[in-house]
């Protein structure tokens, strides 16, 4: 079941882990992103995003925090690829997560769909709260106005209207200054002290990922460097 107190209050202030791996990785098992999951929730994390159906299920049975979910999907006509569509919305929500993770970019969705449509159907349908996850301070005032009930810098870096290194530290600063809506910050959090200066830059919680979880990237990253041979 979801998180019966209020998802987005107990989050504040702390560190969301994103559990995830690539598709063709070992730990891409909906056993061992559980194993993740739980293991950042005992040493202190308030909450964890997870993509995908079948791996939100197996992390629901094993922790109590809010689940930000998302289920990532590749379609032809669109770029948008993190919950692109409302039925992908809805298996997220029927696995167990507390907190829907939408692309909220100004990039055309598939199926002509509309990301304001989207989230009113999410909160009137579903009954919950939705993470808006932008690359520019024109789609977080779009997604507020849309009725996201948080933003993310997620997508910071990764779409055309936003070719920057991330994290995102002015679109941080932009959220927090024009916009009055909870803002967390997403996207190349490589260290405790970077996370430290995202919350004093005024985030409401930092998620990071592939410095905690991302197994497959950190060992080529290092392989990289050092110059190993496969």
């Amino acid at each position: 079941m979801p998180n019966a107190q209020c998802p987005i209050q107990s989050l504040s202030r702390g560190l969301i882990v994103s559990c995830q791996a690539p598709v063709d990785s070992p730990l891409h098992e909906p056993i061992i992103i559980a194993a993740m999951a739980k293991a950042a929730v005992n040493n202190g994390a308030v909450g964890v995003r997870i993509d995908t159906p079948n791996h939100i299920i197996a992390v629901r049975e094993r922790v109590k925090v809010p689940i930000i979910g998302l289920w990532k999907q590749v379609i032809a006509e669109s770029d948008v690829y993190i919950t692109p569509q409302f039925h992908h919305a809805a298996a997220v929500a029927k696995a167990g997560a507390d907190i829907i993770a939408v692309d909220a970019t100004c990039r055309k969705r598939p199926g002509g769909e509309k990301m304001a449509d989207i989230i009113t159907r999410i909160h009137q349908e579903l009954g919950r709260p939705v993470m808006a996850d932008v690359d520019t301070i024109e789609a977080a005032i779009a997604a507020v106005d849309a009725g996201a009930d948080i933003v993310g810098t997620t997508l910071y870096g990764y779409t055309l209207e936003s070719n920057y290194p991330p994290p995102g530290w002015e679109l941080l600063t932009q959220i927090v200054q024009q916009l009055c809506i909870p803002v967390i910050c997403e996207g190349g959090i490589s260290s405790p002290e970077m996370a430290r200066k995202a919350l004093d830059l005024g985030a409401y919680a930092v998620v990071v990922g592939t410095a905690i979880t991302g197994i497959d990237l950190q060992v080529k990253a290092y392989k990289s460097v050092l110059g190993i041979d496969a």
